[in-house]
């Protein structure tokens, strides 16, 4: 008896010896893991780094060093890892085959951050939503539309569309179109329209405006108007430019056509 307790007293202490190392592993493991995600964070930082690829990467990077220290801490312990990493791999693949929309979204957002199609603050167009890029997530990325809504879209569906970036270049195109009468002065209209244009101190000289007869409608000749400017005074200058321009036109008489319809009246009453 006194054999059996002498053993039971060194299973103990040995065990809780072997349990405070784990847990001192574990806590000084998790603040060591910190203090190296900070420093590999401020390291990306100076580099000049995206933000967004700048957060993911900390993230993984921290994720696998917390797993590392909960083996060491595990096995410390006296519990045999191996085994507990057996499980943890069939709960993962099982885990894995029910999120497989998950992973897929998972995966199309490491894409969109190695690649970079876009990036926090640009405006976009992505599967089929108007907006600038607010954050772009592990899963989701997120876009704040014209009106102030928020809109959550899977990565999935951004990998696998069409994204139209407005905010890479520093320069855009305005293409606006006008018509005027058939029995208008095409010259003078084309010298109006150079008129505004020139008055706009936002439309760039290089790349040249353009402005030629695009179209021989059905009840009037299309002027297509094709100004150059910063990205930032792209709707201002439309909304202006546009503006002006019926404005001149009405000062120089130059009329602008509308879709009008003719009902004529037959009298087919008999005398």
């Amino acid at each position: 008896m006194e054999n059996l307790l002498k053993l039971v007293e060194t299973y103990a202490m040995n065990y809780g010896i072997n349990l405070v190392v784990a847990l001192l592993i574990l806590v000084i493991g998790t603040w060591i893991a910190r203090m190296i995600t900070r420093s590999l964070t401020k390291v990306m930082n100076f580099r000049h780094l995206d933000a967004t690829l700048v957060r993911f990467l900390a993230n993984l990077f921290k994720a696998t060093l917390y797993a590392f220290v909960i083996i060491a801490a595990i096995d410390r312990a006296g519990i045999e890892s191996t085994s507990i990493i057996a499980v943890l791999g069939a709960a993962g693949l099982a885990v894995g085959l029910a999120l497989q929309g998950s992973l897929s979204n998972f995966a199309a957002g490491v894409m969109l951050i190695i690649f970079k199609p876009m990036k926090v603050g640009d405006f976009v167009e992505a599967a089929g939503v108007l907006g600038v890029v607010h954050e772009i997530g592990i899963f989701v990325t997120t876009l704040t539309s014209v009106d102030n809504k928020t809109i959550f879209i899977p990565n999935s569906q951004l990998s696998s569309g069409i994204i139209t970036n407005y905010s890479i270049n520093d320069t855009r195109r305005v293409d606006m179109k006008f018509g005027i009468g058939y029995g208008d002065d095409i010259d003078k209209a084309r010298n109006v329209i150079w008129e505004v244009l020139k008055n706009d101190s936002r439309i760039l000289a290089e790349p040249a405006p353009a402005v030629f007869v695009g179209n021989l409608g059905s009840s009037s000749v299309d002027f297509n108007v094709r100004p150059w400017v910063n990205k930032a005074d792209y709707w201002d200058v439309y909304s202006s430019v546009t503006e002006n321009i019926k404005k001149k036109f009405d000062e120089n008489k130059i009329s602008i056509p509308f879709p009008q319809t003719d009902v004529h009246l037959f009298n087919t009453a008999k005398n």
